[in-house]
């Protein structure tokens, strides 16, 4: 080989080395514009919608191979917000999430797969001292924006649905005030932005 096609070689090396570095990026996620919802029927007639706002964690993301990437949260329980703060209150109680002792949940990735319409995230949940493996339903990544801040940001959107029971929120109520009046399954919505670091 010529020293030109040598030298070629090496900096098409150098290229693509930058280029691959580039496209796999630690992410922060910024809990003021996160958010956790959730849904649960009552009585069998509406649905209660609710969230947290304390969304924090790191997503370790790999634009060239979205499955080589994994995902680190921690919701603060205790910022459970269904509109009235009397109920808000009875869940943060001992009958439900029972804050003064679990005041966080975490989920942690333990593989990404592709799906048909996006992708399979399955993960470790942990909510009231019980942990069980859930998937996520999680949309193909937004394209990085850069944001106000001047930094590269991604969005995140995924969906799944638990049954509150198997995390032992089950409400010892009476038959008429208590676990009847809730559905066992809890749908949740997960809307992430997170930043570059």
């Amino acid at each position: 080989m010529t020293r030109f096609g040598v030298c070629a070689a090496a900096i098409a090396l150098a290229v693509s080395a930058g280029t691959a570095g580039a496209q796999v990026k630690d992410f922060k996620i910024e809990a003021a514009h996160s958010e956790a919802d959730f849904g649960i029927k009552h009585m069998a007639i509406s649905t209660v919608h609710g969230s947290f706002h304390g969304l924090t964690g790191m997503v370790h993301f790999d634009a060239a191979n979205v499955t080589k990437s994994s995902v680190d949260a921690v919701i603060d329980v205790t910022t459970v917000d269904t509109g009235i703060p009397a109920r808000d209150g009875h869940l943060k109680s001992p009958d439900f999430f029972d804050t003064a002792k679990f005041p966080t949940m975490t989920f942690k990735s333990t593989s990404i797969t592709k799906s048909a319409d996006g992708y399979a995230v399955t993960g470790d949940l942990t909510l009231h001292g019980v942990t069980k493996s859930v998937v996520l339903k999680m949309e193909t990544p937004s394209k990085e924006q850069i944001g106000m801040d001047k930094k590269v940001h991604r969005g995140f959107t995924a969906t799944t649905t638990i049954n509150r029971k198997d995390f032992g929120l089950v409400w010892a109520g009476t038959v008429a005030s208590g676990d009847a009046m809730l559905g066992d399954d809890v749908k949740i919505e997960l809307d992430i932005d997170a930043v570059a670091v």
